[in-house]
């Protein structure tokens, strides 16, 4: 007897910094969304896709629900609650060494409202972080917010304990159907977008916190490599047909953040460059070589005309 294949969307959500992104990568098995340690630096919704032998998984990484403070953090919520409603399954990510708060509560109503009939699953996230009975007081907790019908699994994504548990049970809820990719896509996501993530990703690591809402990476162009001159000023080399030539534009939307970015003398550019390379390489599997550029494009998150010219 032939085992049923099973296949759907879901969707993990929580505060900020619970693990999502990082869960999402484990999943995958591939980096595919940006883990920084900064809330709200998801901006896209990135699929990424779990292939197991009687199912298939996309995983949609939404920004987190908040309270909008400009037009930006306004279209980033539209964002969620178009993708809510889509999805099989929500997962609720509670990291294991947070109490439960009033945040969690209200992500938790608002799922409830806007798709009330898509079936809830609770995540304790970082177990790795805490004693055995932290983790069992924090999924007693979790079962009593979500109610007697909904599953809570405890998972350590940064050291992949209990990653697959929570695959079969994301499984076991989807409905049966076949495939929607083919075997071995991580992502249906654009590489320019996977290009621009990672850029922005590098550039907030280690930067002040009025950063992190400010910033956004257009990728303008991706060239074969063209051929250039020799030190001496001699004849071009021949164009390598191995390498790209990848251009990047950061918008900030103050000069003093701008100075911030590219650093005394442009070591901080020159450092992001180089980490935001070693990522893309290993993703599109071929050498780059990333040229970077930082804009100000003033109150960019409030002007409706710049925020569709940035891709929002």
């Amino acid at each position: 007897m032939s085992v049923e294949f099973r296949s759907g969307f879901v969707c993990f959500v929580g505060r900020p910094n619970t693990g999502k992104s990082t869960l999402t990568n484990a999943m995958v098995g591939q980096k595919i969304a940006i883990t920084s340690s900064r809330p709200q630096t998801t901006r896209h919704t990135i699929r990424g896709i779990v292939h197991r032998a009687n199912a298939q998984l996309i995983l949609v990484d939404t920004p987190g629900l908040h309270r909008p403070r400009t037009l930006l953090g306004q279209r980033l919520n539209d964002l969620v609650r178009d993708t809510y409603s889509e999805v099989d399954v929500i997962a609720l990510c509670i990291p294991a060494d947070e109490k439960i708060g009033p945040g969690d509560r209200w992500i938790l109503a608002q799922i409830r409202q806007m798709a009330p009939k898509t079936t809830l699953l609770g995540v304790v996230t970082k177990i790795d972080k805490v004693s055995r009975d932290q983790v069992a007081e924090q999924l007693v907790a979790l079962s009593e917010l979500l109610g007697p019908d909904a599953d809570v699994v405890p998972v350590s994504a940064a050291k992949g304990e209990q990653v697959e548990v929570l695959v079969e049970v994301i499984a076991s809820k989807m409905p049966e159907g076949p495939a929607f990719y083919p075997d071995g896509e991580l992502t249906d996501e654009p590489e320019e977008t996977l290009m621009a993530e990672l850029i922005r990703e590098a550039a907030l690591e280690g930067v002040r916190d009025e950063l992190p809402h400010s910033l956004a990476v257009v990728i303008e162009e991706i060239l074969p490599r063209e051929g250039y001159e020799d030190a001496t000023g001699g004849e071009a080399a021949a164009p390598d047909p191995e390498m790209l030539d990848v251009h990047a534009l950061l918008y900030v939307e103050r000069p003093s953040q701008k100075a911030i970015i590219i650093g005394k003398g442009g070591a901080r550019l020159k450092e992001v460059g180089t980490n935001a390379r070693k990522q893309i390489e290993h993703i599109l599997g071929t050498r780059i070589y990333l040229h970077l550029h930082v804009k100000v494009a003033k109150d960019w998150q409030r002007d409706p005309k710049q925020l569709g010219k940035l891709g929002f």
